[in-house]
């Protein structure tokens, strides 16, 4: 580690306009991002004495070996700036405000000829309706499936929507009265749009005036004799109750918001968020990270900064209430504004139902950070001694803190793949799992095809296809890719390589990185039956003992990189079984084959086509038509009808004789 005075700039270099802030370490590695009102004053504090600084600012300014800075006209950029430079460089110094989950919506495709109910995560589309988010998909179907007996629109994919069509027959949900059946023209489309209007109106808070409709439609019911119907009406008025029950309601002048609450120690933070649409609290959030900041109103900045910043972030409420508020609200609230396309209102709640809503937020963050610090004392104990463990029985020169294991997965030799997943700090860190198709030696110059493979030989191949782009990444400047000018993901050396088996293939792996000349990365391998370690080039394994935290880590690289491995294995393996009679035409691609499957809805149905109608298929012109039916019917026609019993060809024109 290097020390701050070493690479401090001086005073007279820093300017004092606003900007942003990049810390590398001694590889180029972006390892923190930060922004300032003025830059000189912020640099200036990083480089003050080392024991006068908070301990995880003094470890990133040790680890560091240099600083730059671009200056921004206004602090708005500046905030811009540094959220998309922590997204693009994911620096370690950062802290993560909010979880990496994807949290669910019901979505309502409103842009659709057929609106659609459905659950969604990811970027906000138009022409959608989103109510949420969820803390879980099941809950979002469990209210889907209330509601659909009053509101009985779509919620199938596409291609179901077209094969009912084109059969004429409805799914198991149109049968069952939860669906109105567009497919098959039980109502048009005017009649299905209002459906979906009307469920996105209940959903969206105005509920009573579908309950009280509901009632009367019943005692109307109720008084023509007509009790069947009554009670069918009884418990759609029971389901959209205990839809309701679901959602409490906390405001009465349909607020939308989003309410924070943290708790918080001298090294972590729990946050929770209440999110109330339409005044009643539609999800629940909470997550514990370390604690980056001294004080509360950075951590706030940076947590509003995180969850609504990027495509994928949450759509910005009318109202955000957080426990205090940021140094840089003012410039905070005018950036939530400009995402949200009209006035954010960012404030402290200080009385009435929002100050009560946020106590009640406060006691479930104090309550989460209790429980998180009960299992964390023991989990980072058993890291740390995982750690240490596995550094004094390999014998290795520091702790491995980054360790990269590898597995081989194929059956008999065939649909062969590796894969690759990284532990940093004992902890699987998923964003950097790699994934290898192994090809083999292949000879070019004759043009050969490729030997097959045993696991040595897979192994040999992976490593070497990793550290070589290591090598590549290693060298380019700073650690950027020269066409995208992202940082490159290879860059990063791991301490420690651990291997899916026995000497053959530790002595495979350590053959590989030997060749490219690589001699500060450790080896071994775990062997499955006896859980033995072996190093390369030594004769008997490590025995490490059965209770030790370091073989428990091992054991969980082990198994995840063999789940990994398998996975994708299995994805290969049933793409490959699933190929169709399309596969092999000349000029017919991926798109063009989906272009066709869609349009026709099988292979059947595109061999009994005719050459107008295949060339009605968007990229389908006359030559590729009839290069189809001659591939098709050829097809067709190689393969006679045979009776089984008889062996005899069937109806073959080519003649029964054969």
């Amino acid at each position: 580690m290097a020390h701050p005075s070493t690479y401090r700039p001086r005073p007279g270099e820093i300017p004092t306009d606003p900007g942003v802030y990049r810390f590398r370490d001694k590889d180029g590695r972006v390892i923190y991002v930060g922004k300032a009102k003025s830059l000189r004053p912020r640099l200036s504090s990083y480089f003050q004495d080392v024991g006068l600084l908070h301990p995880r600012t003094a470890s990133m300014v040790m680890s560091g070996a240099s600083v730059e800075w671009t200056v921004v006209s206004t602090e708005v950029e500046a905030l811009q700036l540094e959220y998309s430079w922590i997204k693009e460089f994911d620096p370690r110094f950062n802290v993560k405000y909010r979880d990496d989950k994807s949290y669910p919506y019901l979505a309502v495709t409103m842009g659709e000829e057929f609106p659609r109910a459905q659950v969604m995560r990811g970027a906000k589309r138009k022409g959608t309706r989103y109510f949420g988010p969820y803390a879980h998909a099941w809950a979002i179907r469990e209210t889907l499936d209330q509601a659909l007996r009053v509101f009985p629109m779509r919620t199938c994919s596409a291609g179901v929507f077209k094969r009912a069509s084109q059969v004429g027959r409805p799914c198991l949900l149109g049968y069952i009265d939860k669906c109105s059946a567009p497919c098959v023209e039980r109502v048009d489309a005017d009649e299905h749009r209002q459906i979906a209007e009307d469920f996105c109106d209940f959903m969206a808070g105005e509920s009573s005036k579908f309950v009280k409709r509901l009632e009367r439609q019943m005692r109307d019911a109720s008084d023509a004799l007509e009790f069947e119907q009554a009670a069918r009406l009884r418990d759609d008025i029971g389901a959209l109750q205990r839809v309701l029950e679901k959602s409490a309601v906390v405001f009465g002048d349909g607020t939308d918001a989003d309410v924070f609450a943290l708790s918080d120690d001298e090294l972590e933070v729990a946050v929770q968020v209440f999110h109330v649409r339409g005044g009643r609290i539609r999800g629940q959030r909470g997550w514990v990270a370390e604690k980056e900041f001294e004080t509360v109103p950075e951590v706030v900045g940076h947590l509003l900064q995180q969850l609504y910043g990027g495509e994928e972030g949450e759509s910005v409420p009318r109202e955000v209430l957080v426990p205090v508020l940021p140094e840089d609200a003012g410039t905070l609230g005018e950036w939530l504004s400009e995402r949200r396309g009209s006035r954010v209102d960012l404030r402290v709640p200080q009385r009435g139902d929002k100050r009560t809503l946020m106590e009640t937020v406060e006691r479930n963050a104090t309550q989460s950070l209790a429980r998180h610090k009960v299992a964390r004392a023991g989990d980072l104990t058993a890291r740390s001694q995982a750690l240490q463990q596995l550094q004094e029985f390999l014998e290795l020169d520091e702790s491995p803190l980054r360790i990269e294991c590898y597995d081989i997965s194929h059956v008999q030799g065939t649909q062969v793949v590796g894969s690759m997943v990284v532990f940093e700090d004992g902890l699987a860190r998923k964003g950097e799992y790699r994934r290898f198709i192994v090809r083999g030696q292949q000879d070019e110059e004759e043009g050969g095809t490729a030997a097959p493979i045993d696991d040595t030989a897979a192994m040999h191949e992976v490593l070497t296809r990793r550290f070589r782009r290591y090598l590549k990444d290693r060298d380019e400047p700073q650690g950027l890719d020269q066409e995208t000018g992202r940082p490159t993901r290879f860059a990063y050396p791991p301490q420690l390589v651990v291997v899916d088996g026995g000497l053959p293939q530790v002595n495979a792996a350590a053959r590989a990185i030997e060749d490219l000349g690589i001699v500060d990365v450790a080896i071994v391998g775990l062997a499955k039956r006896l859980e033995e370690v072996w190093v390369p080039g030594q004769d008997f394994p490590v025995i490490l003992p059965r209770t030790s935290e370091g073989l428990y880590l091992l054991q969980r690289l082990r198994d995840e990189a063999h789940r990994f491995a398998i996975t994708f294995h299995r994805q290969r393996r049933s793409k490959a079984m699933t190929n169709s009679a399309l596969d092999g035409i000349p000029g017919l691609g991926d798109v063009k084959r989906k272009a066709l499957l869609r349009h026709f809805g099988s292979v059947k149905r595109i061999r009994a086509a005719s050459l107008d109608e295949l060339g009605e298929v968007s990229g389908i012109g006359p030559r590729l038509a009839g290069t189809i039916q001659r591939e098709l019917t050829g097809a067709a026609e190689a393969a006679p009808t045979v009776n089984l019993m008889t062996g005899e060809i069937i109806d073959d024109e080519r003649g029964s004789d054969a």
